[in-house]
């Protein structure tokens, strides 16, 4: 297969920009947003790629490659991306780039299940997505800020697309100025630069499935993934105005317990490809929405500020959550919760004890006594 010779001048026009900007009289580092999928793989590759046809002189530029793990990704995809992680690291060390590869992650106080099963909160809907900014915004931009703190600025590369959906449409709209980098519009210091936004899904496809990837290896297991998936990734995510790409009614690439969706295609798409075992978490996923969210007799009558109205989860609610999630790991033989985590759930159910938001606390806290 040959790429066509239209595509072929557009992909090597984006890579004279990224070499032009890479050449820069400045010393802002270069952050780019991985998540594993087909848009930021492709950004990725045009980057090294543009940087190995430059004299190794002139690779001084620190890159910065940025992944994000919510610590509920779907396994399947989260092993595909930390075993990239992995490759890219021996790779492009003895390549001659300056490069850094970081896995970003929620504080223990943010995760899922310290929300869920600590705080009580309901399962996410689009109405209540808690989960997206906490999970993916915060431990970004908390990456992105420190660079920004330590270098005074900093580039965002970002695969994003015009064409991808609307919601990115829209989202690259309010970066539309006229200037190839674009300030951040929530972070001082940060600017995105965004060199593949006029390219299609077919361009993207294209391309990957002729070329191989300058670290090595082949783009074989990530286009399986999307075959067994039929659908797309959720991205890296900095802008709230982008949160749509997550939870959205397409088939998508993203945590396995997100019940913004009606059903988790993708997940189901995969596990009749080869990925059986993992039926059980998706049946708990399936549970985790009907329970948490649409049966309100297991939330209290009462919100975590004091105001009437529906509030969080019921102390029993949470108990069987958490029971029913640490028979799942079991079965599966995941971990699906860290030891931070009950922890940190600990203390939040004695400081609700203490605050007497939830009169049967003290049952939570044997429970974990049990668990331990």
């Amino acid at each position: 297969m040959i790429i066509n010779e239209e595509l072929y001048e557009r992909i090597n026009f984006i890579k004279s920009i990224i070499k032009e900007e890479y050449r820069a009289q400045h010393n802002r580092p270069w952050i780019i947003g991985f998540s594993g999928g087909k848009d930021s793989t492709l950004v990725l590759h045009l980057v090294i790629e543009s940087l190995l046809e430059l004299p190794r002189s002139e690779r001084v530029r620190n890159l910065h490659v940025i992944a994000n793990d919510t610590l509920v990704e779907s396994p399947i995809v989260q092993s595909y991306v930390d075993l990239i992680l992995v490759t890219l690291k021996h790779s492009l060390s003895e390549l001659c780039i300056p490069i850094d590869i970081i896995k970003t992650k929620p504080s223990v106080n943010q995760t899922f299940w310290v929300n869920l099963i600590g705080r009580g909160y309901p399962a996410p809907t689009r109405l209540f997505r808690w989960c997206t900014d906490r999970m993916k915004i915060q431990p970004t931009t908390n990456y992105i800020k420190q660079q920004v703190s330590a270098r005074g600025e900093v580039v965002l590369l970002l695969g994003v697309r015009r064409s991808e959906s609307s919601a990115r449409a829209a989202s690259a709209k309010r970066y539309d100025n006229g200037e190839r980098l674009n300030r951040h519009n929530d972070i001082p210091g940060c600017l995105v630069f965004r060199p593949i936004l006029e390219l299609s899904t077919d361009d993207v496809w294209e391309y990957l499935a002729v070329m191989k990837p300058p670290w090595g290896g082949s783009y074989r297991s990530l286009i399986e993934l999307y075959r067994n998936a039929a659908g797309g990734d959720c991205p890296i995510v900095i802008d709230p105005d982008a949160q749509p790409s997550c939870g959205s009614s397409s088939i998508r690439f993203g945590c396995w317990t997100c019940t913004v969706v009606e059903k988790d295609k993708s997940f189901r798409n995969s596990m009749e490809k080869g990925f059986e075992e993992l039926e059980p978490m998706a049946n708990f996923r399936d549970w985790l929405k009907s329970f948490c969210y649409n049966n309100t007799s297991n939330r209290l009558n009462k919100r975590r500020n004091g105001q009437d109205g529906l509030g969080p989860l019921t102390f029993e609610a949470r108990k069987t959550v958490l029971t029913e999630l640490l028979d799942l790991q079991i079965k599966v033989g995941i971990s699906l919760i860290t030891k931070e985590e009950i922890k940190r759930i600990e203390e939040i159910w004695q400081e609700d004890a203490s605050q007497q938001i939830i009169h049967q606390a003290s049952h939570l806290l044997k429970l974990l006594e049990d668990i331990k």
